[in-house]
């Protein structure tokens, strides 16, 4: 048997009606840039995640970067980011001038903790950036009233967790400001990049809308120096298409980890708690391994493809050289020896059930 990591063709296949309905209807409007389909994704996104506003971007990378440019915030300004996430969410940070401070997150969440950047606050810092990692959303109280003691704002990285919520909210409404990415492979993905801001701000919402239209507050008329950053139209309309089905298929995914915590029982593996994170939408499902190339190579022999999100740390990348010195000792450990297994809403009960058998044979001394 063969077990892909993720099957895109599988998942959008389901939805095909609707995205051949959407991308006609994009077609015989004459509108490509911009107009109503971007403006109903924008107002049923915004919904769907409890917030008043929404802006569609060109990607999660311009979503991060036009908040923390809408917010004013770049050099000499600091921004405490936890260190363990794509490098996107930090290059953000760098595109706009300002200093990135990685924090290490909580061992056992992954998650940026409150008593972790208490200490990292400086006069220079002016935001805190919290990262729904693997789709698990960061308890965000905690981080939310230090930063307001401090004259802060939390923006939100959801890239990974559309859909995911807390007693007091979804994702996308609990900081100041939420960037998504639409990219393809993500719990709502497009058929191409596209991104999204949500916030409850009316003015950081006006100022973002016109800073990813080239500054524009109206045509020819330019209020920023802004940036060229929009949803595609036809992105907007497949994105409208899929949204419905959102929930059901992050159903299908919070199932299949129940099984995967429940049934993999292998002392090789440290497995995710299923009462920990039971308010994930499991983008990622990440196990830890300790021998990770062995690993992943007895997965591979048997069919099952596997992941690593991620393998390099953000400040062991030549890129950030300059933060190489630092000590992050979780961070590290993450980076070192996470693996992600298959999990989708397209997976077959003898594929779930094959990847349990096989990691439950697993051991780093035998040749399976």
């Amino acid at each position: 048997m063969r077990v892909s990591f993720l099957d895109l063709k599988k998942i959008n296949k389901q939805h095909k009606e609707e995205i051949f309905n959407a991308i006609e209807r994009v077609l015989l409007s004459g509108q490509y840039i911009g107009g109503e389909e971007v403006v109903n994704f924008e107002q049923k996104f915004a919904a769907f995640c409890g917030a008043q506003y929404c802006v569609g971007v060109g990607n999660g990378l311009d979503a991060l970067t036009l908040i923390l440019k809408a917010y004013g915030i770049g050099p000499g300004d600091e921004v405490i980011v936890q260190s363990n996430t794509f490098i996107a969410t930090i290059l953000a940070i760098s595109a706009n001038g300002a200093t990135p401070i990685l924090v290490d997150p909580n061992p056992e969440t992954f998650a940026l903790e409150a008593k972790n950047i208490k200490e990292k606050i400086t006069k220079n810092t002016k935001a805190i950036m919290v990262v729904h990692l693997y789709g698990r959303p960061t308890e965000i109280d905690e981080i939310m009233q230090l930063a307001k003691l401090h004259n802060l704002k939390v923006i939100e990285d959801a890239a990974q967790a559309h859909g995911a919520k807390l007693p007091n909210g979804k994702v996308g409404s609990l900081g100041d400001a939420a960037a998504f990415s639409f990219y393809p492979g993500k719990n709502l993905g497009a058929l191409g990049d596209a991104g999204a801001v949500t916030t409850n701000d009316f003015s950081l919402y006006l100022k973002i809308k016109a800073l990813s239209n080239y500054g524009s507050d109206k045509k020819y008329h330019h209020i920023y120096k802004g940036m060229n950053s929009r949803l595609d139209t036809i992105q907007a309309a497949i994105l409208s298409a899929k949204l419905p089905f959102l929930e059901e298929e992050n159903e299908i995914r919070q199932a299949i980890a129940r099984r995967y915590c429940e049934r993999i029982e292998n002392p090789y593996l440290k497995v995710p708690s299923i009462e920990l994170f039971k308010n994930s939408v499991w983008h990622i499902f990440p196990v830890l391994v300790e021998n990770r190339d062995d690993f992943v190579k007895y997965l591979s022999s048997l069919g099952i493809a596997t992941n690593i999100h991620y393998p390099i740390a953000p400040n062991d990348q030549d890129a950030y050289s300059e933060l190489k010195d630092i000590s992050l000792p979780v961070a590290k450990m993450i980076h070192k020896h996470v693996v992600s297994i298959p999990i989708s809403p397209v997976m077959a009960e003898e594929e779930i059930n094959y990847v349990i058998e096989k990691i439950n044979k697993y051991h780093p001394n035998v040749k399976n």
